[in-house]
């Protein structure tokens, strides 16, 4: 059960750091509809269906296929992965300030002096290390 629960669990955080949400995996069932449409009305292959929604071709089919667009944003991993790091970026780069150069002194004085002891157990010997015999 260990086992079970530690593969299922490392396999959540590989795919969520690819950028796999749950959403994406439950609209699995929107991407086999819509590429059964696209082999049926257009004869594409899996290749040229994925080369038109993900890859290069993306670009030219939604500019000639502004009907499908429903059925588009209903497809998985079309979401923007790092939308929270942009809004990140408009808070942090807001602000901005002038940083002043900093002047190091060549100031030396030191700020420790060294006591000697002056324990009478230190000349008795007891805190010494202990010797071979």
């Amino acid at each position: 059960m260990n086992k079970l629960f530690s593969i299922l669990l490392s396999s959540l955080i590989m795919l969520q750091s690819f950028g796999v949400h749950y959403d994406d995996i439950v609209q699995l069932d929107e991407l086999i509809e819509h590429a059964q449409f696209h082999s049926e009305q257009y004869g594409d292959n899996v290749i040229v269906f994925l080369s038109k929604h993900y890859g290069e071709l993306k670009a030219d089919h939604q500019r000639d296929h502004q009907e499908e667009k429903k059925d588009h944003e209903k497809l998985p991993f079309n979401h923007s992965g790092a939308s929270h790091i942009s809004v990140a970026d408009v808070f942090i780069n807001s602000y901005k300030s002038e940083l002043n150069v900093l002047e190091f002194s060549d100031y030396t004085a030191s700020n420790f002096y060294y006591q000697a002891p002056s324990s009478s157990l230190h000349s008795e010997g007891i805190l010494q290390p202990p010797r071979i015999s």
